[in-house]
């Protein structure tokens, strides 16, 4: 593998949310999106983290192998597709040592910038913001049009698909958008299984800290029973919904 220099927000050593198994978590540095939920905003800043190459990020990752082994490694973010070459060097790297690779990405950037890393990838963990465009952009301050590259691109491919979309109530979490969503989904055979994920509010006092305003204070986490409501509608249009 060829070194490559990068910059990283964290690393878990031991996921067990982010791809099948128990998996070394990297969080790369930088977003282009700025979604109204996130519990990262200290990954935004391209500049910020800390800085790593590739060869050295590889080595790290195979001093937890013993425990990751029946699971591998996740690359997520902040955006990781902001960061093709480091990504897809520390992807390689990882295969180059027998570790199933999985890609956590949202498709804020363009195809044309990184489609030998979206095709890298053994298993890609898509987050949609919405299935509508409208909403999406409210969301995120960004088109849908990369997501859907990304997602067409795994399509033609025939390479596996996850779905992520987080629950926010009074903005994802109701009747219509969950259908939008699931009218969209249908649409793909490489779609393996769906993850909703409801909306918490563990990264608000980080928005506090950098001085930024947090427009869902007033915003409850969803029930259960509207968990339970928007997967039974996912369910209409798609398989496997955790």
């Amino acid at each position: 593998m060829e070194n490559v220099m990068g910059r990283i927000h964290s690393l878990e050593s031991c996921g067990t949310l982010d791809g099948p198994g128990l998996r070394c978590v990297i969080f790369l540095q930088g977003c282009a999106m700025r979604c109204v939920y996130c519990h990262n905003p200290d990954s935004w800043c391209v500049t910020g983290g800390k800085v790593i190459g590739s060869e050295q990020l590889v080595q790290d990752v195979l001093s937890y192998r013993s425990f990751i082994s029946s699971g591998g490694v996740t690359l997520s973010g902040g955006e990781p597709l902001l960061q093709p070459e480091f990504t897809l060097s520390v992807l390689e790297g990882c295969r180059e040592h027998g570790l199933h690779t999985a890609l956590d990405t949202a498709g804020g950037v363009s195809l044309k910038k990184c489609d030998t890393v979206v095709a890298a990838a053994d298993l890609l963990l898509l987050d949609i913001k919405a299935g509508e465009p409208e909403l999406f952009r409210q969301i995120t301050g960004m088109g849908m049009e990369h997501t859907l590259e990304v997602l067409n691109l795994r399509e033609q491919e025939g390479k596996p698909v996850w779905i992520r979309h987080v629950l926010v109530p009074e903005l994802t979490l109701n009747d219509a958008a969950l259908h939008a969503l699931g009218e969209l989904i249908s649409r793909y055979k490489c779609v393996e299984r769906v993850e909703l994920l409801p909306f918490h509010k563990m990264g608000e006092y980080k928005w506090q800290a950098m001085g930024m305003q947090y427009t869902l204070d007033d915003v409850p986490p969803p029930a259960a029973e509207q968990i339970s409501h928007a997967a039974d509608i996912i369910r209409q249009y798609t398989g496997t919904v955790v």
